[in-house]
């Protein structure tokens, strides 16, 4: 009988917990096998941050994924960028070409840890966002005010995929001073994500970086 339900607990229970806790792969296995080396484990800084969406948590494993390693990031997903948005212009000298070009120079960043006030702070202006339907870093919402904690802040419209909401942000198009860019890239250690729907741009994404 012990055994019958030792191999129940370890049949059953086991893919429960990893589906629980999201699992151990890598989100950029899919553009290549390199992604998967153990060594890329602590990017996965936020796999136990519980106030955030798995979707949430991943934006946050990617994007330490790009900081770790942004030369391989570009060669296996940004080379790809097109066929993951279609809103991505490869063409483009100023956005695309030149993130390719600042991926293949840079140098690895420190990982980023979750933050749960800046989580409280991007989640409310998410939130506030899409419901009243208007864009921007500025809040319209006194509690929202109250919440705001923030040194560098990146909002993204019309996409609740982790990756393309990243990629969008890297690229930044149509942003002269690459704003976006520069803060995912830039010198911060904590960051919290909120993802909301939105009124008019049907999904928005709010990250905040301290």
């Amino acid at each position: 009988m012990k055994i019958v339900v030792l191999f129940f607990l370890l049949f059953f229970a086991t893919p429960l917990f990893l589906q629980a806790s999201g699992g151990n792969e890598s989100p950029l296995l899919a553009y290549s096998k390199k992604w998967a080396n153990p060594k890329y484990k602590v990017c996965n800084t936020a796999a136990n941050a519980g106030y955030m969406s798995e979707e949430e948590r991943k934006v946050i494993y990617i994007l330490n994924l790009v900081r770790m390693d942004p030369k391989l990031f570009c060669e296996t997903v940004v080379m790809q960028a097109a066929a993951i948005s279609s809103f991505i212009d490869t063409s483009s000298e100023l956005y695309f070409k030149t993130l390719v070009k600042t991926l293949n120079d840079m140098e690895s960043l420190p990982v980023l840890y979750p933050d749960s006030a800046c989580v409280v702070s991007a989640r409310c202006h998410a939130v506030s966002s899409g419901k009243k339907g208007y864009t921007g870093h500025a809040r319209q919402n006194e509690q929202c005010r109250k919440n705001t904690h923030f040194m560098g802040e990146c909002c993204n419209y019309g996409s609740d995929d982790a990756l393309e909401i990243l990629l969008l942000l890297l690229d930044d198009n149509g942003v002269a001073s690459l704003g976006h860019r520069r803060i995912c890239l830039g010198s911060y250690s904590k960051v919290g994500v909120a993802i909301a729907p939105h009124k008019s741009f049907v999904h928005n994404a709010v990250l905040d970086f301290y």
